[in-house]
């Protein structure tokens, strides 16, 4: 299984329960498992986290993926079909979007669409099931669901790919 890791994953992680600076292992073992080829980042994804900070010279997050080992473990090279893309809005979130409107979902349809373009792909996200919401205002979960996508939280990801600070001693073994 290939995880795709949402925007919301890195940039919650960092500034919630594992900021860079004070949980390294969490990011090396990220760092590890992408080289591994358990998960990656959609360019479209990567270049959103890339763009977030306001000072970016003191972001951690931001540094952390500038780095060229790093952002070679996490990156997805493979490149997105526009068709997956229009067919996760139309049938995603809904046909007659209006240009307003696909703005503000942002760069969510390319993830799908990178995940259902494989069997073998799981979208991870840190948004919550919210099925009353319509349109542009849907979430991940419930997009997937639609789709028939398989996806997790990042809670259930770490435990997966079995996440813990001393991971490092298990490696090899």
């Amino acid at each position: 299984m290939l995880y795709l890791l949402d925007a919301s994953v890195l940039i919650t992680a960092h500034h919630s329960y594992y900021p860079v600076e004070s949980v390294p292992e969490y990011w090396e073992w990220l760092a590890y498992v992408g080289q591994q080829g358990h998960v990656k980042m959609p360019f479209e994804i990567f270049e959103e986290v890339k763009d977030g900070p306001k000072d970016a010279e003191k972001d951690l997050l931001f540094s952390w993926l500038q780095d060229d080992a790093n952002k070679n473990a996490l990156l997805l090279v493979d490149a997105v079909d526009p068709e997956l893309v229009q067919k996760v809005i139309a049938e995603g979130y809904a046909a007659d979007l209006t240009d307003d409107e696909v703005d503000q979902i942002g760069r969510d349809p390319f993830l799908v669409a990178h995940a259902l373009s494989s069997k073998e792909r799981c979208v991870v996200t840190v948004e919550i099931s919210a099925p009353k919401r319509q349109r542009q205002n849907r979430k991940l979960p419930d997009v997937c669901k639609t789709l028939g996508q398989s996806w997790c939280n990042p809670f259930e990801f770490n435990r997966v790919l079995g996440f813990r600070t001393q991971w490092k001693q298990s490696v090899g073994k």
